[in-house]
């Protein structure tokens, strides 16, 4: 949160605002696809597949996300940004 206030402020009411907001984002779904995967394995080894199904389910949401965001900032944020630099 700390880091993309920080972001905000500094781009405040350009382009480079919306590149940062995404980029925070995305270092949110950096965080919780590893958290995901790590429960999983988790599950795994415990031998709860009963668990590991739903939490599955939640990384592949998180991945779809991210490559979401990914293709966002390539298609239109990342250049807008780059021509306030």
């Amino acid at each position: 949160m700390k880091e993309g206030q920080v972001g905000m402020k500094e781009f405040k009411g350009s382009p480079a605002q919306d590149a940062e907001l995404r980029a925070t984002a995305q270092a949110v779904e950096h965080y919780e696809v590893s958290r995901y995967g790590t429960l999983i394995a988790w599950a795994h080894r415990l031998d709860m597949p009963q668990a590991a199904k739903p939490l599955q389910q939640t990384l592949d949401e998180e991945r779809n996300t991210d490559e979401a965001l990914t293709e966002l900032a390539e298609a239109a944020i990342n250049a807008g940004a780059q021509e306030v630099a």
